[in-house]
């Protein structure tokens, strides 16, 4: 099994505004980061290399970034101690503050490819449920079934 991920944001300005130019100027760089991170299985992209352009919500501000990982360890090494962390931490400049979890976690068999349409129906369903072992967030961890 391995870990798959989706989060989401939704932009406080137009991906192509002087507001967001930090977060986009960026997004090769991590995107490679990420792919050379022990761990690295999968990530979306359409054919600019990114997601930023893949709608799986009705608002259009909505961006989605999914990967699939080894496990829940490389996921958070990368994600809280590579120079993304930055990125994290600079969030609420970009992006609107949500109200419930942004992110959410799954297992899938190993060479699954999620898509954003069951992405979403995760993230939808940790809101509803709360951390379960069919969706979950780092704080509370399952192991695969």
């Amino acid at each position: 099994m391995q870990l798959a991920q989706i989060n989401i944001a939704e932009m406080k300005y137009p991906l192509d505004s002087p507001e967001m130019h930090d977060f986009t100027s960026n997004l090769d760089r991590i995107n490679a980061l990420a792919e050379g991170q022990p761990g690295f299985v999968w990530r979306l992209k359409d054919e600019n290399g990114n997601a930023t352009e893949i709608q799986a919500f009705d608002n259009p501000a909505f961006i989605v970034n999914m990967s699939v990982w080894e496990d829940p360890e490389t996921l958070k090494e990368f994600t809280y101690k590579t120079v993304h962390a930055e990125f994290v931490r600079r969030r609420k400049e970009w992006f609107h503050l949500m109200g419930k979890s942004h992110y959410v976690l799954w297992w899938v068999a190993d060479g699954h490819r999620p898509t954003p349409r069951e992405g979403r129906e995760k993230l939808e369903y940790l809101h509803k449920h709360g951390a379960t072992q069919a969706a979950f967030d780092f704080k509370k961890l399952f192991a695969p079934a």
